[in-house]
């Protein structure tokens, strides 16, 4: 009785092993047909069949297709039958999708990351005047504070204005302007102002919750 156990280890691999052994064997069964008419016959009691083990994809796009191509992926694209739809490519299934081309790979200054640079551009876009002039101290004002964030420290103006110099090609230039940008101190005192509300509203809502009657 032992002696005929089978084990999956030894058994046909299983190419879509979400349909199961059996629709496996109904596959390999529809290949062994000798003639074209029987091998569509059971071709499309297998479409059939996957359909109702699969009723939540009814509502997907192209939802017959999907199963004629699983079908023939399961077959090893060695299945002589008429689809509806055009026959997948091996070559197509496996071929290894194109490298992905990211914006800024090795960014010089990545404590600010990669949204000051896109603000930068978009400033340098703009025609001058106040609302430009706006922009750029914003800006500059979010670089001190991304600085201050990273390194616990202080920052004089002069570097968040080289900095400012170098991401901008140039085109920035605060090295001679009147304003000055806001001070570390506020900054980091916005920053523990904001922590230490959030804090306190979550202490209040821990007590709420737990002085509120369970039934």
């Amino acid at each position: 009785m032992i002696d005929n156990l089978e084990y999956n280890t030894e058994r046909e691999h299983l190419i879509i092993p979400e349909y199961g052994r059996h629709m496996q064997k109904m596959i390999n069964y529809a290949k062994s047909r000798d003639t074209k008419e029987e091998r569509n016959k059971v071709a499309k009691a297998i479409i059939s069949v996957m359909g109702n083990l699969q009723p939540y994809l009814r509502d997907v796009p192209d939802f017959q297709h999907k199963l004629w191509d699983q079908l023939f992926i399961m077959a090893d694209f060695d299945i002589d039958v008429d689809s509806p739809y055009p026959k997948p490519s091996k070559e197509e299934l496996y071929a290894r999708p194109e490298v992905l081309k990211y914006p800024q790979n090795h960014p010089k200054y990545r404590f600010y990351g990669n949204n000051i640079k896109t603000m930068i551009d978009v400033a340098c876009t703009w025609e001058d005047g106040d609302m430009k002039d706006a922009l750029i101290y914003t800006i500059a004002n979010h670089m001190k504070k991304c600085f201050l964030n990273w390194n616990k420290d202080t920052v004089e103006d002069e570097v968040i204005f080289d900095h400012l110099r170098e991401l901008s090609g140039g085109k920035i230039n605060l090295k001679n302007a009147d304003e000055d940008l806001t001070d570390a101190t506020s900054l980091m005192r916005n920053k523990k102002k904001y922590a230490s509300n959030t804090k306190k509203s979550h202490h209040k809502k821990s007590n709420s919750n737990r002085s509120r009657k369970r039934y």
